[in-house]
């Protein structure tokens, strides 16, 4: 039986929701979350999966500010964007350029784009055969912090890496991602605002590596990238079961009972839905 004020609580909730002339769905699973963690119960979480392809990196960076105001505002569950992205550097909020070891007047004849974000971590490059994961997640229903978040991200990638039979593990102090001896095959870059996640992670299928050539990955000097191609002999798979047992490697890390998959990428990214 529920004490007397978590009754109370839920009910100025519940009037609020009442009041507000909002679709009264989108509360279902903070009222189910309430209600269960007053009883001791534990509580059954859902995830969402929208499975993009390849998206813009622009494009991909205004969907997941879009989400996390949702998610700030209980408007969707939590959410994990599944994507790969065209040839893109990226830099953090500390704006490490200098990492960029060619002119950014060379990036068109070599493909690629330089975008600047908030996110944290050095330079880095997305491309295709990159397997992207941007969780837009609530760390405060998890009752976690920011570091064991990482870690369970470097978690996701190592389990994905053992799938095929390739021992990896965290770097050493100062060096995030998750690594094979000196070769990198993973990169991790969060952010983080009231407790709402965005940005994420690259697990290296099968890029083409020579685009890191071009820049001191990470910042991290005198270490190399690599990819699952490169450290196995096993068949792979299409492309798209990779990404899928990547994410479900994540969901089993994070404890989530449900996968909600969505697929049609156009109506997401359009912003029509």
């Amino acid at each position: 039986m529920l004490h007397s004020a978590p009754i109370l609580h839920l009910s100025i909730y519940i009037h609020h929701v009442q009041n507000s002339g909002e679709d009264t769905k989108k509360y279902t699973y903070d009222l189910n979350y309430l209600i269960f963690k007053h009883m001791g119960m534990r509580v059954l979480r859902s995830l969402e999966v929208l499975k993009l392809g390849v998206v813009n990196y622009l494009d991909a960076l205004k969907l997941q500010e879009k989400l996390v105001l949702d998610r700030k505002s209980h408007r969707i569950w939590d959410t994990l964007l599944s994507l790969q992205h065209p040839p893109t550097y990226t830099v953090g909020k500390r704006q490490t350029v200098h990492n960029l070891l060619i002119p950014q007047s060379e990036l068109e004849q070599i493909g690629a784009e330089l975008h600047y974000t908030q996110r944290g971590g050095d330079i880095t490059f997305h491309g295709p055969h990159q397997a992207i994961l941007y969780p837009i997640i609530s760390l405060r229903d998890m009752g976690i912090g920011a570091r064991s978040y990482v870690e369970k991200m470097e978690l996701t990638m190592i389990e994905m890496a053992a799938q095929y039979g390739v021992k990896a593990c965290p770097g050493q102090a100062g060096e995030t991602g998750v690594w094979l001896g000196e070769r990198k095959i993973g990169a991790i870059g969060v952010r983080i605002s009231n407790g709402i996640t965005s940005h994420g992670l690259a697990f290296n299928i099968d890029p083409d590596l020579t685009y890191f050539r071009h820049i001191i990955p990470c910042g991290i000097a005198d270490k190399e990238v690599t990819s699952l191609r490169r450290e196995t002999h096993s068949i792979f798979p299409p492309e798209e079961i990779i990404q899928e047992q990547l994410i479900s490697c994540f969901a089993r890390i994070f404890d989530y009972d449900n996968l909600i998959w969505k697929e049609d990428a156009s109506v997401v990214i359009d912003g029509t839905e």
